[in-house]
């Protein structure tokens, strides 16, 4: 009778060796990451905040990724267009994209036919800067402060004063219904397709009232000609123009609205990458380079990453699909 050998692999050592090798794997795509240029999505027109901020940060992440940055503008529906092709992206770490709040944690409830799902097709790498918004008037007006505004609001009847947004259901049109709200006024809400169309309307004398991110309208709040700031939305003033109050400084205490800008990879990017990624950018947000061209435009270096990152959306998603209901806001 011939007996046969047969060898035996231990589970326990098949089980370390994999592992072993998934780790070695990972970090030799850690180490070899990024071997190509890298894609940012932005997903409003050029020369917006948000683009300004993206090239801000591209710029940076350049240097310390060693790879170029290749700034993609795709503009639409509120950034929905450009953020669906984030979310349809490879997921290899080649494409990212600088989603904001409004992208983020308002589009979900104003329009019906999302192209993505803010909570599930993105993976969140780092807050990259936040920015106050301004309120403006037209620098011949006769309010020159916020407490005139709703001194007027209030007085007014059958003529409402009238506020300039960059469009229906954006950040900036929501911070003007959240003053209403604050400061129990009512306003016509106008919306126009960016500043660029806004500002001229303020400075014509179609609106009373013009909101926008501080960055877009800076250049023309400083030189205080033709636009005369009464009051920025942030918990503190402005290091840019100090002499503009607040909201809370000026009747409204706990008023405290920001526009905020945060990077984001399709879901499913390999660990790897997104290690390498984050690394990166909490290394740039934290540079004296970066805080100082940031801080120019008007914006704070972000200091949210990861899971910290997930947790203030979702504080931000409360808080406007809240307002969003109570005021019945819809996009056309």
């Amino acid at each position: 009778m011939t007996s046969t050998s047969h060898t035996v692999t231990p589970i326990r050592s098949l089980t370390l060796a994999t592992l072993a090798a998934c780790c070695v794997a990972s970090v030799a795509h850690a180490a070899g990451y990024p071997e190509h240029p890298v894609t940012l999505i932005v997903p409003f027109p050029p020369a917006g905040t948000t683009d300004l901020i993206a090239r801000h940060v591209a710029q940076a992440l350049e240097k310390e990724l060693g790879q170029t940055i290749v700034v993609e503008n795709r503009a639409g529906a509120g950034g929905n267009v450009g953020m669906g092709a984030l979310a349809r992206a490879k997921a290899d770490g080649y494409t990212i994209g600088l989603g904001t709040v409004g992208t983020q944690t308002i589009n979900q409830f104003l329009y019906k036919d999302m192209p993505f799902d803010p909570q599930k097709d993105f993976l969140p790498i780092a807050l990259a800067g936040t920015t106050p918004n301004v309120i403006a008037v037209n620098a011949k007006s006769d309010i020159k402060s916020l407490k005139d505004l709703i001194a007027k609001a209030k007085a007014a009847k059958d003529k409402p004063l009238s506020y300039a947004s960059p469009g229906v259901g954006s950040s900036v049109h929501l911070t003007g219904a959240y003053l209403e709200d604050a400061a129990g006024i009512t306003m016509l809400h106008v919306p126009f397709k960016g500043v660029s169309g806004s500002m001229p309307a303020l400075i014509g004398g179609q609106v009373d009232i013009l909101m926008d991110n501080l960055p877009s309208t800076l250049s023309q709040v400083k030189d205080g000609k033709n636009v005369r700031g009464i009051a920025v939305t942030g918990a503190q003033r402005d290091p840019s123009v100090p002499d503009i109050p607040t909201v809370a400084e000026s009747g409204l205490p706990g008023f405290d609205v920001n526009a905020w800008f945060a990077l984001y990879a399709p879901a499913g990017t390999p660990a790897g990458a997104m290690e390498t990624l984050t690394t990166a950018a909490k290394k740039v947000l934290a540079s004296d380079d970066l805080k100082q061209k940031l801080q120019q435009t008007s914006t704070q270096p972000g200091t949210l990453f990861g899971n910290d990152l997930v947790a203030f959306e979702k504080k931000e998603r409360e808080r406007w699909s809240k307002l969003i209901t109570d005021k019945h806001i819809q996009s056309k």
